[in-house]
């Protein structure tokens, strides 16, 4: 009966473990965020332009575009746990700093709240074992802070003045700032030209502070990039 009982209490523990991994690699297993900033001139000077906020237009500065969980092989986890929808009332002491440094520029204009929700229930929800909702988006609040993209840039006499940089010049500077080696991603102005759009850093997985990027997305920009006005 001893033997019976065991080999229940085995099978029992067998058909539990599984559940019990699959639920914690959705939320614990990741290894470091990329934290994306964009400069609006670049979002907004393409063929199909942009949208203000409803709250007016952001202050010519890098904007937040998220902090996304991701794999050392460069795939990352997404929507891991649908049971923590978006919650504004948890935040509601930081949607100041969201408006300013956070803003949408989707169209048509909106307030950031749909643009946030994305962000916390494609990404946030992955790092959920680590940070909480307000902790996900007062850490992106903070490290934007730390970052200060655009003035790391304006030190090294590059400025959104619509003339061309070097794609080198850029990483450099930004480098200096900072620490640690940047991504940068382009897209196409509404003249055609490669224009800085969106610059990543990477995170450590608790999201204290910068690491050198263990992997970079694809994609590629000219050497010589625009940085347009805003």
């Amino acid at each position: 009966m001893k033997i019976i009982q065991a080999s229940l209490c085995l099978i029992s523990l067998l058909l539990v473990l599984p559940s019990i991994f699959a639920a914690s690699s959705s939320s614990e297993d990741f290894d470091f965020f990329y934290f994306v900033q964009q400069w609006p001139g670049s979002y907004c000077d393409t063929q199909k332009s942009c949208c203000y906020p409803t709250t007016g237009k952001p202050a010519a500065d890098f904007g937040i575009h998220g902090l996304w969980p991701n794999y050392k092989d460069g795939t990352y986890p997404s929507n891991c746990d649908q049971s923590k929808p978006f919650d504004k009332s948890t935040i509601s002491d930081l949607i100041k700093s969201m408006q300013k440094s956070w803003p949408t520029l989707a169209c048509p204009s909106g307030s950031g709240d749909a643009f946030w929700e994305h962000e916390w229930e494609k990404h946030g929800t992955c790092s959920e074992s680590v940070i909480d909702q307000h902790e996900y988006f007062q850490t992106t609040l903070t490290l934007k802070q730390k970052s200060n993209l655009l003035g790391a840039l304006t030190k090294a006499g590059i400025n959104p003045d619509g003339n061309s940089y070097s794609l080198e010049s850029i990483r450099d500077a930004i480098k200096e700032s900072t620490g640690f080696t940047p991504w940068i991603e382009c897209n196409r102005g509404g003249s055609g030209n490669s224009q800085l759009y969106q610059v990543y850093l990477c995170v450590d997985r608790t999201g204290s502070g910068l690491v050198e990027c263990p992997v970079f997305p694809h994609g590629k920009c000219g050497a010589e990039i625009d940085f347009p006005s805003f």
